[in-house]
């Protein structure tokens, strides 16, 4: 599994396997590109949280929408189960990652008890 994650990273990148680590310094330079990394993601995704303020707007939408955020838990869920991860850690990690998302949607949109939405 960890060559298929691998593989997922920036191909310029080649990162190394935690198999293929032998020291510390190893272990922690793979470890700095995967932050790297998750905070480029990160940052790819309040894009499209930004995008959603637009949208919403456009449609009289309130930031929160609690079908889509019990859909997005769901599926983190799963993906969690796929890659080994526990589930109640990540969703709670995405719970976290869903308000601060909200809350920027928020900052563009108004807060939702002021929306007729």
């Amino acid at each position: 599994m960890f060559a298929y994650l691998v593989a997922m990273t920036r191909p310029e990148a080649r990162m190394k396997t935690p198999q293929d680590c032998t020291t510390m310094a190893d272990i922690r330079a793979e470890i700095d590109r995967l932050d790297e990394d998750l905070v480029r993601l990160f940052a790819l995704r309040a894009g499209y949280i930004d995008r959603a303020a637009v949208i919403k707007a456009a449609e009289d939408l309130p930031a929160r929408i609690g079908s889509r955020v019990e859909e997005v838990v769901g599926n983190v869920r799963r993906h969690a189960e796929v890659y080994g991860l526990p589930p109640e850690l990540v969703e709670k990690l995405w719970r976290r990652l869903i308000d601060w998302s909200i809350a920027r949607e928020e900052s563009k949109l108004g807060p939702d008890s002021l929306r007729k939405g």
